[in-house]
């Protein structure tokens, strides 16, 4: 895991803006355009810190969106956008700091579950918050518990058994 710095910071805040505008500027709901989101080009080129080479907007965040999905008006449910700035924040936080591309991170945490935790997480920092996601998970992203988790998964496989997620 790498230290927060400011290029991450600003990209966070970036994201977490995006999202928050989705809200009120997108007809779909806050859980499709997180999928979309989390999955699309603009997110990969995020993850590699693109944003800090371009100057970037929320709001040419969202166009890329909907320029690469379309608009949908499916769905309902919006999310408040304090929850949604938070889980954009948090989002782009984890890729960040882990290393790891937005998909991946979806795929680990959606965002119906990080609505459910907004309100016990959103007063904790970024790497508290995403520490106990992974640990309820039981995933960690330190060195050695990943090679236990490892070792553990070929352990199972060796003895004809079902390995541990």
């Amino acid at each position: 895991m790498k230290q927060i710095d400011k290029n991450g910071l600003i990209l966070c805040e970036l994201q977490g803006q995006a999202f928050q505008l989705s809200v009120s500027d997108t007809q779909t709901s806050s859980e499709i355009f997180i999928r979309r989101f989390m999955k699309s080009d603009i997110a990969r080129k995020l993850d590699g810190s693109y944003g800090l080479t371009e100057i970037l907007t929320p709001e040419d965040i969202l166009s890329r969106v909907e320029e690469q999905y379309g608009k949908s008006e499916y769905g309902s449910v919006k999310f408040s956008s304090e929850e949604m700035y938070w889980i954009g924040y948090l989002y782009r936080y984890f890729a960040y700091t882990y290393d790891m591309t937005s998909p991946q991170i979806y795929k680990l945490v959606k965002g119906r579950e990080l609505r459910k935790l907004y309100v016990p997480y959103h007063s904790l920092d970024c790497s508290h918050a995403i520490d106990r996601i992974l640990e309820s998970k039981n995933r960690r992203m330190d060195d050695d518990s990943e090679l236990q988790r490892q070792y553990a998964i070929f352990v199972a496989i060796r003895r004809g058994k079902k390995p541990p997620l």
